[in-house]
Formats: C-alpha cells, structure tokens, sequence
C-alpha cells in the first residue's frame, strides 16, 4: 500500500524538483508546503496534535515525496525525526511549548543526531559538551552537517557530553540562543534547496527544561527505528520512481529490460515489507542489525533502479532537456548511502558484530 501526495502539493513538487536540487527554489518555500499538507503530523499521536497512524504510514509518505524530489523528502525526514525526538520526550513541558508550531510548519525541526547516532554505535566520540552553570546549562561545540536549519526559525536537537561525568543527553538548541552560529548553506551537488549547513556551538546557556533526553544510551535505542526507517522511505520512493522510468519508457530493444525491472520491483516490495514487519513488532529496538541490512539493501537497489532507467531511455537521458530529470535522480542515488549512518558506517557497525551485510 503506497500513499498518495496531495495533487495540488505533487504537482508542485513535480515542477519544483529541479529548482530545489540546484537551490532556484527557496528553502523557505518548501517545509510550509509539507506541513500544510499535513506530512508532518502522519504517525503522531492524534492527543499530541498529529493524524495519528504508524512509523510506517510515515515512511509512506516520506516516500511519496521522494519519488518526486529526494531534497524535499530529505527536508521531511529531518523535520519528522525532531517531531519524533518530542513526541517520545519525556519533558512533556517542552514537547507541548514546541510541537504546535513544528507540525504546523513554522518553526524547522532539525534532527542533529547523526553524531550521537554513530557515537551510540561505537563509531566517533561526541562533539559536543555541556556542564553545569547554576540551575542552566551551557553547551559547546559543533554539528558539521545539520539539514532543515530554516534561517526563519529552527530547533535542533543535539547530543552533548557532561563535563561533570555521566549519561550523554539531548538537548533542544533554537536559532535564536545566543551563541549558536548557523554557517552558510553547504555547497551540495545536489539538494541545495534543503537548508543544509553546520552549526557551531559557543557558551549556549539553557535551561533544563530543553533536555529532551537526559539519558541518550537508553533513550536513542526507541528513537533509532524511527530515525532510519524514514530515510529508508527516501530510498524506497526514488527507486520506485526510477522503476516506473524505466518500465514507461519505450522504444526498440527495451523489451529485453522487462524481466529485470519486475525482478527489481519484487526485490523492492519484499523489503518494504520486512520494513513494515520489523516497525509494527518493534523488533528492531532490540535487534537493529536487521534494520541496517534493509537500509543497505535499499542503498543498492537504487543504483540498480537508476541504472535501469539509463538503460531504458538510453541516450536521451544524457541530454540536457529530456535528461534532466534523470540526472537529479542520478545525484540523488548518489546521496543515499551517505546519509549518516552511512552504508559504510553500518557494514562497519555490521562486521564488528560478525555479521557482515
């Protein structure tokens, strides 16, 4: 079961995609028009202001929005994770201050946890301090890649170190807590239009009530399903979309490409499905290696998705016009399995297990 974008929000996104990727589309633009179709609220509890649903439902539609563009449905993940980070919060104080306006579209909710997600798994150690002031907390440091830093106003969410011993905690930083220096849009390839940058960190004086978790080891294993699912719905919807390419494309010879596109898809299908089984028992709390097998294998197939569609449109997908579309689609494969964690970083994490993807 797939999910249907909105038209009037597919048929933007449709003469949008090029203009997000090379940054001819605002930033500012793009998150309002998920939120106002209601993206970020699917799987949130409906008593916390959401649609309720699933993880999956979520993942569907991070999907639907990927088969168009991967920078919109990147823009999605990171916001939806943040609503995911309040909506699991154990403040409850801060979650009802903050998720009307993040569901809502006004203010971006940027998930900076990739450090903390590769530091949970052994990978690099925090970059970020926090120690005792008072009744605050003053933070230090840096994020060298946060995606959904919305210069109109953003929250992110970041994983720091006490200095006086202890669990890491995640706190909740905002655009405007002085101290925190937001860096210029990074030059991407691709995604431009997704306010990708880094942060840096500097005597950020908070308080507690901004401590979203203050146990990150035992809080980040409920979180982490949630976090890789929805980029695995990025990865599902551009392979879907690359298949669809390849199999509506016509033309002498490409009869052949058939069997192969219907044997990707059903390799496909066979995934999502062992994705929605893994989310609906929760088994992937427990054991996330399975997880990150399915994050892996998705990675592949789409590079085998958008290799077919260059098979199938041949040599007009390397001209300018009629390619374009292609090419984005191309760049944006390339992206996949460098979203932390990374296809690398996951084999890594697989292998120190023994059991190597």
């Amino acid at each position: 079961m797939t999910f249907a974008l909105p038209d009037d929000l597919a048929e933007w996104l449709a003469g949008s995609a090029d203009g997000i990727d090379q940054g001819r589309i605002p930033a500012t633009d793009l998150l309002p028009r998920l939120a106002q179709a209601g993206l970020a609220r699917i799987g949130v509890p409906q008593a916390l202001g959401g649609s309720g649903g699933t993880v999956m439902d979520a993942v569907r539609a991070v999907a639907a929005v990927a088969q168009e563009s991967l920078a919109a449905a990147f823009v999605l993940w990171g916001h939806r994770c943040f609503v995911e980070f309040l909506a699991r919060t154990p403040n409850h104080v801060l979650r009802d201050r903050l998720l009307p306006d993040l569901l809502a579209g006004r203010v971006a909710g940027a998930s900076g946890l990739s450090n903390v997600m590769k530091f949970l798994a052994g990978l690099e150690p925090l970059q970020m301090t926090v120690r005792p002031e008072g009744e605050a907390l003053v933070v230090d440091g840096a994020l060298p890649w946060v995606t959904n830093l919305r210069g109109q106003g953003f929250v992110a969410a970041a994983a720091a170190d006490p200095a006086d011993g202890g669990p890491a905690m995640i706190v909740a930083l905002a655009h405007d807590d002085p101290g925190v220096h937001r860096s210029a849009d990074l030059a991407l390839m691709g995604m431009r239009s997704s306010d990708t940058a880094s942060l840096r960190i500097e005597g950020v004086r908070i308080g507690r009530d901004r401590i979203i978790a203050a146990n990150a080891p035992e809080w980040l294993p409920g979180v982490r399903p949630t976090f890789i699912a929805l980029q695995c719905g990025m990865a599902i919807g551009l392979a879907r979309r690359s298949l669809a390419e390849a199999g509506g494309a016509g033309g002498a010879g490409r009869g052949v490409l058939a069997a192969p596109i219907a044997a990707l898809g059903a390799r496909l299908d066979k995934i999502v499905a062992s994705l929605k089984a893994g989310l609906d028992s929760g088994g992937f709390v427990a054991r996330p290696a399975a997880l990150f097998e399915l994050r892996i294998a998705l990675s592949e197939i789409v590079f085998e998705a958008v290799a077919l569609e260059l098979q199938a449109g041949g040599g007009r997908c390397y001209l300018d016009g009629p390619g374009k579309g292609f090419a984005r689609r191309w760049r944006e494969a390339a992206f996949v399995p460098i979203i932390t964690p990374s296809t690398v970083q996951l084999r890594t994490i697989l292998d120190a297990a023994g059991k190597a993807a």
